[in-house]
């Protein structure tokens, strides 16, 4: 017969309808041909009967009560589990005659005021024979064939150096005998409990039911075994603490060892080596999610990726032996080493330098100062004539671990993992490396090692390009661009390896944080239901997790108060995208600090959007001036509210209706002032001025206000009614232009010297900024290349798609510069 292994454990028969669900996916498994179930105590159970047994031997308190929840727990759930009559009395039976044992053994405890280790194996193996009594009936009452088998029946064992040793031939010859006794073709057997070679009652340690599962597994030369727990497999990293683990689908026996190890709690270390040992693949299910494959153990594994995973062990204390008198001398790692092994302390990394001038060890927490002291005492003589100068210890250390078989023979492993520490800015204690490259170990600072797991996973999982984004200011652009984010998102990442992640929004009160970021169903109300007060300290913060490679806040305000945070955020390394004009257009030494950090720094500053929305217009003038041209001259109609307005101006018309129509169909600002004073425009003047090295500031530029003076501090409705008393000065303006066959266009112009105007012009019929769509902008530049015939630049230069795609546009900039192809 074919036998195939499945090992549940506590967290799968955790109650009677737990035990029902392992039933049912155990009899609809037609595929197996014999099936071996091996089980754990119901979950909790264990630790609940060492705690009876501490108590009863500690006589301090009662432990009766607890007996007692621990049986009605039992009883309880044979009688919700089983249907049929007569094998749910029997199993009640069997339940009443194990506790009545129990209750025995614990008052056997109180009267003998302690607890010998081999009653307290005896005591804690009772919780498996309890849940393979429950599942066994649970599947007869279904009417399956099923035995129960008391591992204590087959498995032998004995003690070794490291761990207890199952002695093969006795044990196979126990099952076999079983076997032929009692025939079937499914067996449901107990975990973690055995007898020595002896026959004494033992247990396997532990999270020993694993094991017992993979040593059932070689007894019957099993084709496959499943460990059944309550997770979809083994994954990357902890979840816990990297919300992004993902699911590994296939290792090596030897990486699921060292992930293992190194606190994969999912599978016990030794639980591996029988099924190594005769080639057994191992699966990782879940026994809630049994359509989910999980993860395949086995001799071949798969090369990609070449780390398989980042595991940690913490509470961890790290002793350090430094002195010149070390160096040369042989046999000072042996005396290190001996003189721990004697005191029974574990040491779990070694590191020492080729200089031979210091040696550390790692060992657990606890044992940290007695090794220590120990140690002070094996060199006591070294340490007092100066040979080694000092014998440390630090504390509250974790190590880390990369693992993988495709780290053997693979450049810039060890790169990328002290990269992703080095910029989160985390300090390493000391590192180990086998030769087998398999495993790279880290020892880092407790406080340190949750943002250290996050970065290498990110280092290893993630794309290179990964963006974590900030968003600032979710109005009519900002929500635009949100959607334009979300909507391509996924595109960008299965094309270009291009992952970026909206996590953070803003507006000027309220704030919302998403990790690992909003999706596309956030884009209607990027900041949610429930936003928290803005504090953009902590946004910040956010957006910079030192996990992920790149943070990028993007700012679509209007307001000033958020443009002086820019240079803290470039100091920090967060590039800044925005079409917000405030630090391009003002303070001086504002921006001249802002201009040098980009040249001190790796940060970016990008700010296309601020002139011409979607415009190529500030890169053009990049492009032109970094291949050697030069700037004469740069005109233009900036304003696509004023571009609106005067490409609809007819004679006859109010000026000042018409600017009334056009706030409401939402053509100019909530207050049209903003639009008509030019002040917009002077500021794009400014931003390109400073573009070509020059220095000026708005109060250098010429600006005609469309908005009369004597209106200045009214509120918009009165502005709109007093607007109308000069319409008859507008129309005498457009007559005129009319009479010499122009027509009136708000254009900006620039000279090579500095000089700057912005004014209400006539231009002919035939000139190029004459005939526009409705709100486009137009920008010429007047180069030595384009002296006749200048370089003209047009297209919609207002509305929120148009504002928001050069802002994204940018976005794009920022990630090709960072190794992103598009």
């Amino acid at each position: 017969m074919r036998w195939t292994i499945h090992k549940f454990g506590g967290s799968s028969l955790a109650d009677a309808d737990c035990i029902a669900h392992v039933a049912g996916l155990l009899a609809d498994r037609p595929q197996d041909d014999g099936q071996a179930v091996v089980v754990s105590a119901m979950a909790g159970v264990t630790n609940r009967l060492l705690g009876l047994a501490q108590l009863a031997a500690g006589a301090g308190e009662d432990w009766h009560a607890g007996f007692e929840e621990l049986r009605t727990l039992h009883r309880e759930t044979a009688e919700r589990l089983i249907d049929d009559p007569a094998i749910r009395a029997a199993t009640l039976d069997t339940l009443e005659e194990r506790f009545t044992t129990l209750e025995q053994l614990l008052a056997s405890l109180a009267l003998m005021g302690s607890a010998p280790t081999e009653a307290l194996e005896l005591i804690s193996g009772h919780g498996e024979l309890l849940s393979a009594a429950l599942l066994s009936a649970r599947l007869q009452s279904a009417g399956e064939q099923v035995e129960f088998v008391d591992a204590r029946e087959v498995l032998r064992t004995k003690p070794a150096a490291l761990l207890v040793t199952v002695d093969w031939t006795t044990s196979r010859e126990q099952l076999e005998r079983l076997m032929r006794e009692r025939p079937s073709r499914r067996y449901v057997i107990t975990g973690f409990i055995c007898r020595t070679v002896e026959g004494r009652i033992s247990t396997l340690g532990r999270n020993g039911s694993d094991y017992s599962g993979s040593i059932f597994g070689r007894l019957l030369g099993a084709d496959e075994i499943h460990i059944w727990t309550n997770v979809d497999g083994l994954l990357s990293a902890d979840p816990g603490a990297v919300p992004q683990a993902e699911l590994l689908d296939h290792l090596t026996y030897r990486e699921a060892f060292e992930l293992a190890s190194f606190g994969a709690r999912v599978i016990h270390p030794q639980a591996l080596s029988p099924a190594q040992e005769c080639n057994i693949p191992v699966f990782i299910r879940n026994t809630f999610n049994p359509d989910c494959p999980g993860t395949r153990i086995d001799s071949q594994g798969h090369p990609t990726p070449p780390v398989k995973g980042i595991s940690g062990v913490g509470d961890m204390a790290l002793i350090n032996i430094e002195g010149a008198g070390m160096i040369g001398v042989p046999g000072t790692a042996e005396r290190i080493f001996s003189a721990l092994h004697r005191a029974e302390i574990s040491v779990s990394m070694i590191s020492q330098g080729s200089s031979e001038h210091s040696i550390c060890v790692v060992v657990p927490g606890p044992s940290g100062d007695p090794a220590r002291t120990i140690l002070e005492e094996v060199f006591e003589r070294e340490l007092r004539h100066g040979q080694i100068h000092r014998i440390s210890l630090v504390s509250n250390i974790r190590i880390l671990a990369i693992v993988g078989e495709g780290m053997t023979g693979t450049p810039g492993i060890a790169a990328r993992l002290f990269v992703s520490l080095a910029r989160a800015g985390i300090n390493v204690r000391a590192i180990a490396q086998g030769a087998s490259e398999r495993n790279i170990s880290v020892a880092v600072d407790e406080a340190d090692a949750e943002r250290a797991l996050k970065t290498i996973h990110a280092g290893f999982y993630l794309s290179d390009q990964t963006l974590s984004v900030g968003l600032i200011g979710p109005g009519q652009v900002g929500s635009t661009l949100a959607r334009q984010i979300l909507g391509a998102a996924e595109r960008l990442k299965r094309e270009a390896n291009l992952d970026i992640r909206l996590r953070a929004v803003a507006s000027s009160t309220r704030m919302r944080f998403s990790d690992p970021g909003l999706s596309p169903d956030d884009s209607a109300d990027p900041l949610g239901p429930s936003p928290e007060a803005l504090d953009l300290d902590r946004f910040a913060d956010f957006v910079d997790d030192d996990h992920l490679p790149h943070a990028v806040i993007i700012d679509c305000t209007a307001s000033d108060r958020v443009a002086e945070r820019y240079l803290d955020w470039l100091e920090r390394g967060i590039h800044v995208i925005t079409p917000n004009k405030h630090a391009g257009s003002g303070d001086l030494n504002r921006y001249r600090a802002l201009k040098g950090r980009l040249e001190n720094g790796s940060a970016r500053w990008r700010y296309e959007a601020t002139v011409g929305a979607g415009l190529p217009v500030i890169q053009t003038l990049r492009d032109l001036i970094d291949t050697g041209d030069r700037v004469l001259r740069i005109e233009g109609i900036f304003s696509g509210t004023l571009a609106y307005l005067f490409n609809r101006y007819e004679p006859g018309m109010s000026f000042a209706d018409l600017v009334r129509q056009a706030r409401e169909a939402g053509y100019t600002e909530p207050d049209p002032r903003d639009d008509l004073s030019g002040s917009d425009v002077a500021r794009k003047l400014v931003i390109l001025a400073r573009e070509m090295g020059l220095e000026i500031g708005l109060d250098q530029v010429e600006v005609e206000s469309l908005a009369p003076a004597e209106l200045d501090g009214t509120e918009v409705e009165q502005f709109l009614t007093g607007l109308a008393e000069h319409d008859a000065g507008m129309a005498a303006r457009l007559e005129q232009a009319r009479a010499g066959g122009q027509v009136l266009r708000y254009v900006a112009s620039l000279d090579a010297d500095g000089r700057a105007e912005v004014s209400l012009q006539s231009l002919p019929a035939d000139h190029p900024f004459a005939n526009l769509a409705l709100t486009d902008n137009v920008v010429a530049f007047r180069t030595e290349r384009y002296r006749d015939n200048p370089l003209i630049v047009q297209g919609p230069g207002a509305g929120p798609e148009v504002t928001a795609g050069g802002v994204f546009a940018d976005l794009l900039r920022v990630a090709v510069s960072l190794g992103a192809r598009l």
